[in-house]
């Protein structure tokens, strides 16, 4: 075993978990006062649900013996024929052990994503329903299909550094149709005040912190491609904050601190896939580009579609999720990584990864969007999805918690 490596694995890990309670503080400011306590909760509740989904059975599904290039098998429970102790990666001397609980803490902040796009309105059983199914016939499956090297998407060419496909589109597609059929809020909630704007610049520098766990720990080794990973990530967040600033500057006249957040998420998210495999100058333009796609769509065509989508999950992760996914095929260098299979078309390498990334885009949502849509027609059958109207006027977090915040 490699102690520096392994180290420098766990240390990621715990930096990917702390994302969690900082999506949950980002989330909290962003709700009105009536909504805190619910958000909160439906957020941090999922770091104990999918801890135990994941150890139970999660892991085996996304990693086991390959079935149809779509998700794995194995009869363990609770890892018991898991050898921890044995290499994950002889070369980097890493153990089974260590890459589990790193993949673990991915399968906890990935739905919490989503929980952006219905607060408010959702019933709480509801939530933690789904979030138990979608986990296991949605997110355990795409991990497979991505980083399991007999996925089908891994197959077909398409790479991930850490999570474009993964996370960030899955839980973004998941929110744009979660808020579709909950429905939008009732009109008298939709001017409701932020709650906490100090909560989320706070909870905004918790998850750019948290992400350098997230992007460079998915080198799985202190090596020139974490460092690489660093490097793209604080670029491609530094040019992603500065567009959003200049789009508000010319469309609004006044910036706005939930817009420069906002603006520092959508690089993070859109650099994401590409982290490992672009240099500085790649890193800028999928910044820029990711964020201007996402500012045009929550400013522009989120509106025209009647789309309510309160803290933009789908704007931010599906939008630049989306994009980063695609531009990846357009930058990837084979002199920042040599172990991916080709060029970027960029990079004289081409149409093909190009046309990968693309197909291996489409195949995800049209994945998530067929899963999501079934499993939400079968929870309906057995409970409701919304919270009354009365409820809702009252707030979730008497209506569902009997809790509120204090001030």
């Amino acid at each position: 075993m490699n102690q520096a490596n392994t180290v420098f694995l766990m240390i990621s890990t715990i930096l990917v978990f702390f994302m969690t309670p900082g999506l949950a503080f980002f989330y909290g400011g962003l709700v009105s006062k009536k909504n805190v306590v619910n958000t909160m909760a439906s957020v941090f509740v999922i770091t104990g649900i999918a801890i135990i989904l994941f150890a139970a059975f999660g892991y085996n599904i996304a990693f086991g013996k390959n079935v149809f290039g779509v998700f794995g098998f194995d009869r363990s429970f609770f890892l018991s024929k898991v050898d921890l102790t044995a290499m994950y990666s002889k070369d980097l001397g890493i153990t089974n052990a260590s890459y589990l609980l790193f993949q673990m803490m991915f399968s906890i902040i990935t739905p919490a994503l989503f929980v952006g796009a219905v607060v408010g309105r959702m019933k709480f059983r509801y939530l933690l329903s789904f979030l138990v199914i979608w986990s296991v016939l949605v997110y355990y499956p795409m991990v497979h299909m991505v980083w399991s090297p007999d996925g089908i998407l891994a197959k077909m060419g398409m790479i991930d550094f850490a999570g474009g496909t993964v996370v960030h589109i899955n839980a973004g597609i998941t929110a744009l149709l979660l808020s579709i059929a909950v429905g939008p809020r009732l009109k008298e909630n939709v001017t409701s005040e932020h709650y906490s704007l100090s909560w989320v610049l706070l909870g905004t520098s918790i998850l750019w912190i948290g992400w350098y766990g997230f992007n460079v720990g998915s080198a799985f080794a202190i090596n020139k491609v974490a460092l690489q990973a660093f490097l793209t990530t604080t670029i491609a967040t530094g040019a992603s904050m500065l567009t959003w600033l200049v789009l508000e500057l010319k469309f609004r006249g006044k910036p706005s601190l939930i817009g420069i957040c906002t603006g520092t998420l959508c690089g993070l998210v859109g650099i994401t896939p590409a982290a490992g495999y672009v240099s500085g100058a790649g890193a800028f333009f999928i910044g820029v580009i990711c964020t201007c796609a996402s500012y045009l769509f929550i400013n522009f065509a989120k509106n025209k579609i009647k789309l309510d989508d309160p803290l933009d999950a789908f704007g931010c992760h599906g939008v630049s999720g989306i994009m980063g996914s695609i531009l990846t095929g357009l930058f990837a260098s084979k002199s920042v990584n040599a172990d991916i299979p080709e060029n970027g078309l960029f990079y004289n390498g081409g149409w093909h990864l190009f046309l990968v990334q693309s197909g291996g885009t489409l195949i995800t949502i049209i994945f998530v969007t067929i899963l999501t849509l079934l499993i939400v027609k079968i929870l309906n059958f057995f409970m409701a999805i919304r919270v009354s109207p009365e409820e809702e006027m009252q707030g979730l977090d008497l209506a569902e918690h009997d809790e509120k915040v204090s001030y």
